[in-house]
Formats: C-alpha cells, sequence, structure tokens
C-alpha cells in the first residue's frame, strides 16, 4: 500500500495539512448547515422546531464521521512523519474509536436534549468507553512498545518465558516464533512492565 511506503517528513506534513483541512471544512458545512435548516424551519413553519434535535442527530452522525475520519487521517500523517506505517495506523485507531464514542454520546444527547440528554450521553459514554477500554490499553501499549524499540523485528527475545523470534510488533499484539515452530501472540499491555530478554544470538533451524 502506498501509506505503507517510506515518505519524508515533506510529503507527511502536506498530507497532515490536507486532512486538518477536510476536518476544518467539515466542520463549517456541518454549522451552515444545521443553521440553513433552522433557519428554513423557523420561516416555514415553526411548529417544526420540536423536531429539529432529531434532525440535529442525525447531522452530527453525519457529519461527525467525516469529522473524525479527517482528524485521524491527520493524527496518522502527523506521526507518520516519524515512525513507520504500524504506529501511525494504531495512533489513527484510537483516535477513531475516541471518536465514535464522543459521536455517540453527542447523537444520544441531540436526540434526547436537555439535562435527560447529557446525563443518558454521558452514561452510554462510559459504557461504551468500558467496553473499549481493554482494545484501547492494549493500543496505547502497543503504541508505547513500537515507539520506545526495545526490540525489533528478527531479535532473539524471550518475553514472559516466551523464548523466540519477533516476526511482527504490532499494535495489540508482539508475534514470536519459537524454536519449534509455534508462533506465539503476546499481549502489548503484557509486555509493557514486565522485563525483555534480548538474546545475543537468534534460534538456529529456523525456516
Amino acid at each position: 500500500m502506498a501509506q505503507q511506503a517510506q515518505v519524508t517528513p515533506t510529503e507527511a506534513a502536506k498530507k497532515a495539512g490536507k486532512a486538518l483541512t477536510e476536518m476544518v471544512v467539515y466542520i463549517v458545512a456541518y454549522v451552515i448547515v444545521a443553521a440553513a435548516i433552522q433557519f428554513l424551519i423557523t420561516e416555514i413553519s415553526p411548529p417544526l422546531m420540536a423536531y429539529f434535535k432529531y434532525i440535529n442527530a442525525i447531522l452530527v452522525l453525519a457529519f461527525g464521521w467525516y469529522i473524525v475520519s479527517s482528524f485521524a487521517e491527520f493524527v496518522y500523517w502527523s506521526v507518520r512523519a516519524r515512525y513507520d506505517h504500524p504506529t501511525a495506523v494504531a495512533f489513527r485507531n484510537i483516535m477513531r474509536i475516541i471518536g465514535i464514542v464522543a459521536i455517540i454520546a453527542a447523537v444520544v444527547g441531540a436526540a434526547v436534549g436537555g439535562i435527560g440528554g447529557l446525563t443518558i450521553g454521558g452514561f452510554l459514554g462510559i459504557v461504551v468507553g468500558f467496553a473499549v477500554q481493554q482494545v484501547t490499553g492494549q493500543a496505547v501499549a502497543g503504541i508505547f512498545l513500537m515507539a520506545s524499540r526495545p526490540f525489533k523485528v528478527g531479535d532473539h527475545v524471550n518475553i514472559l518465558g516466551e523464548d523466540g523470534i519477533v516476526e511482527d510488533i504490532g499494535a495489540l499484539f508482539t508475534r514470536v516464533r519459537k524454536q519449534d515452530g509455534t508462533i506465539v501472540l503476546i499481549p502489548s499491555s503484557s509486555i509493557i512492565g514486565n522485563k525483555i530478554y534480548l538474546m545475543l544470538q537468534k534460534l538456529t533451524g529456523q525456516s
């Protein structure tokens, strides 16, 4: 893929700027569309204003996704200027998860309205937050792991008692091939905070 190829800081900065511009355009578009619809309803049929909160919820859902996606892409290219593709993707995915949680809470709050909307939206945000807590924690640990680079692909390591060659370092798992050919997927959150042994010699007999 094009994103996985090596990029220069200048190229990454241009793409980050483009993503940031798109995000601003979507925000402005949402404000204009919401204001226009509200004005039309007020002028044509004021009683329909009671349903504007539902219309606004749909607008938040539609424009929110594009805004979140643009912001996540901005974060991706900002990180990509210094780190590799997997690290940047991990950051982008975390931003998307946080953004989706915020959109869901905003949509529920806009649809219900008032104190009830704030309460339900906040509660829903907490529920969804707990639901993705483990995955998000894994991803954050993976980001720190890839950023600090205590080991790299091809290194012979012993992590949590698993001895083998590192084949891949992802946001959620590190893939290690043991001497007997067994593949071990070690959670990133388990690696952070534990001892990592780097062996001087690689395992022999690997295919």
